[in-house]
């Protein structure tokens, strides 16, 4: 009797010891985007200001999605004139997308 009781209390812990556990992690990865942050983009009537693209190709496109115009940026400050009609634009230069409006 007592080489059964041994013998259930030695196979009871050795699958206790021989379970997987399991660890759940709480931690978030972020990613940084060093260049979309460093671009600005701003609109004044019809002209725009393009901050920190030197080298960036800035490409405009109407709201159909076609493509109206593409520059390269020459400077880190630039401001360039559209001569756009009035009307909603998407401007992209690098990774950054915005909406304007030309008035």
């Amino acid at each position: 009797m007592l080489r059964n009781l041994l013998f259930i209390l030695s196979a009871v812990l050795l699958l206790s010891v021989a379970t997987p556990s399991v660890a759940n992690s709480n931690s978030a990865i972020e990613i940084i985007d060093v260049e979309s942050q460093s671009v600005s983009i701003s609109v004044n009537s019809s002209s725009i200001r393009v901050v920190g693209a030197n080298g960036q190709m800035l490409y405009i496109y109407n709201v159909a999605g076609v493509k109206i115009m593409s520059i390269k940026v020459d400077g880190s400050d630039r401001y360039y004139d559209l001569n756009l009609p009035k009307g909603c634009y998407i401007v992209k230069v690098g990774k950054v997308v915005r909406k304007i409006s030309v008035k």
